[in-house]
């Protein structure tokens, strides 16, 4: 089936406010200016979408050109900072910005491309942690991604849920340790806190049973960082970070879970704040939901860097009829999806009774232990148990409506009660709260019963916050499946609208889906969900382009 486009044209007021500041400060006429907005104002709106470009025709060229804010470049050109805010490339309009970011980064990975390691006697080396299979002929994938990653500067294992990607990458870290000839400063990051925490509890149980010395196993470090915070992130609005290419990040080895929800302008800030001869490495999901913000950077990536990239298929803990779901929905086989949910397994199912009833019902032992006041790890435990996942923000069976209506059944009323459970959504250096942290409402024992929100952090420490004192947050009995991402429940409902939107995707559907450790739920219409699985994002850019070094 042709890849579906998912473009729609609603300008937001950002978008029009954008276009109309550009266009007061262009040399046309009245009549061009005109088109000149709209195609400014689909600039705006192509970049909300994910897209780092608009792709334009040759007449739309000349008229940008004409503007005298714009600069036409090949592939051929040396200039790395015109300083005209628009930029056309490759039948491509991009704002400076993003251009920039995706030819940095183009530029930067090249040269991390370039670097090689010649290591003696590595079969040895490998063997000791990768034993040679039984058959010979069979080809131990978990292997030749740590073979990529000791030889080369820049390696991407991707792979599924449960495929081994971390139980690989800690052997890797454990052979570089004990292949350098000194100790390696190494750093593990994740896009977010709970992404962050969930790779921690990874790293701390695959090093139990690495087959090395204790020396070894103690210069593997288990803290897990955000990438905001690894990067330095600096008071907003600054977009800027406090490590970059003049103050590179002082680490040797650097691991970057999760990163199919690493954008193009973060991604491109990331490479840029390596220092030299750095080692980067990146572990992901390939078929997930590509970042929020611009770029779909590690699909970007695992298509063209073949030689960079290790696919781990053999799912070692995700198996059953959640995979079979997962498979289905992402080689767009909807219809068999769809049987498959409607064979009456209790481990996968249509939900077919009221939303709210079922959902008020699940949350009954976390806020069981609410009113227990029992101890805050088994409370965020409980509640961490089972999740409202939704397509949309708005709408019908979207989070708003789904976390009102539930709030309201539960009887909850009051902008902050005891057992309510937030969602920061943006990051916040003072607090050292970031975007995706998960933090719950609770009556403070110590403090007479009054109101704080409780967070667990990645080194499984309790932090404590007012809520007068916590920043842009939101209620989250519900959340999208974007914000989902490097998290895993038992049990996740999907909730699907009752009409198809652009936002519905397989990506969308099959992320959903492997959120989940032991139960899928999908409330849907039959109709909607197997349109949603026929479509694909599309996201359009010149990362792929500017790697191979055309101008396509």
């Amino acid at each position: 089936m042709p890849e579906t486009n998912l473009i729609t044209t609603t300008f937001s007021r950002l978008d029009l406010a954008f276009a109309e500041f550009i266009t007061q400060r262009c040399h046309l006429n009245a009549k061009q200016k005109v088109t000149f907005k709209t195609l400014i104002a689909r600039l705006s709106f192509e970049q909300s979408q994910g897209h780092s470009c608009l792709r334009i025709n040759e007449k739309d060229q000349q008229l940008i050109l004409a503007s005298g804010l714009a600069l036409s470049i090949n592939s051929s050109s040396t200039e790395k900072k015109p300083l005209q805010p628009l930029i056309i490339q490759a039948n491509c309009l991009y704002t400076h910005r993003y251009w920039t970011y995706e030819t940095q980064l183009a530029l930067q990975l090249k040269e991390l491309l370039t670097i090689n390691y010649q290591i003696t006697n590595l079969d040895a080396a490998l063997t000791h942690y990768f034993p040679t299979p039984a058959d010979i002929q069979t080809i131990d994938w978990q292997r030749e991604a740590a073979k990529m990653a000791l030889t080369q500067a820049f390696a991407i294992v991707t792979g599924g849920p449960g495929t081994g990607k971390t139980t690989t990458v800690v052997k890797i870290l454990a052979l570089l340790q004990q292949l350098s000839s000194q100790p390696l400063h190494i750093a593990l990051a994740a896009p977010t806190g709970k992404a962050a925490m969930r790779l921690q509890e990874s790293i701390g149980q695959s090093k139990q049973s690495l087959n090395c010395e204790e020396a070894v196993k103690q210069l593997i470090p288990e803290e897990v960082t955000t990438l905001h915070r690894l990067l330095g992130s600096k008071p907003p609005p600054s977009p800027y970070f406090k490590h970059n290419v003049d103050n590179p990040l002082p680490y040797d080895v650097i691991v970057i879970d999760e990163a199919s929800m690493v954008d193009l302008a973060l991604m491109s800030k990331l490479v840029d704040a390596l220092k030299q001869n750095a080692r980067l490495i990146l572990l992901g999901d390939k078929d997930q939901l590509a970042s929020v913000e611009s770029g779909a950077v590690l699909a970007d990536l695992t298509s063209t860097l073949k030689s960079h990239t290790i696919e781990l298929l053999k799912s070692h803990r995700f198996g059953g009829i959640i995979k079979a779901l997962a498979l289905a929905v992402n080689q767009q086989q909807g219809v068999k999806a769809w049987e498959l949910l409607k064979t009456g397994e209790e481990i996968i199912s249509l939900l077919e009774n009221n939303i709210i009833n079922y959902i008020t019902e699940r949350q009954q032992p976390f806020l069981t232990l609410v009113l227990q006041q029992a101890d805050f790890r088994d409370i965020y435990s409980a509640f961490n148990k089972f999740q409202v996942l939704c397509s949309n923000r708005n709408g019908n069976n979207g989070v708003h409506e789904i976390n009102y209506l539930v709030e309201k059944k539960l009887g909850l009323s009051g902008h902050w009660y005891n057992g309510k459970p937030i969602m920061i959504t943006e990051n916040n250096v003072a607090t050292q709260l970031y975007n995706g942290d998960i933090g719950l409402c609770l009556r403070d024992k110590t403090q007479q019963g009054k109101l704080m929100v409780y967070f667990l952090s990645a080194d499984n420490s309790i932090k404590k916050i007012l809520p007068s004192r916590l920043p842009r947050h939101e209620t989250v009995f519900a959340m999208t499946i974007h914000k989902s991402q490097g998290s895993e429940f038992e049990e996740v409902l999907i909730a699907l609208p009752d009409s198809l939107n652009p936002v519905l995707t397989k990506e969308l559907i099959y992320t959903g889906i492997t959120r989940a450790k032991k139960t899928v739920k999908i409330a849907a219409k039959k109709e909607i969900f197997i349109r949603s699985v026929a479509q694909k994002v599309v996201r359009y850019g010149g990362l792929i382009a500017k790697i191979k070094g055309s101008n396509v």
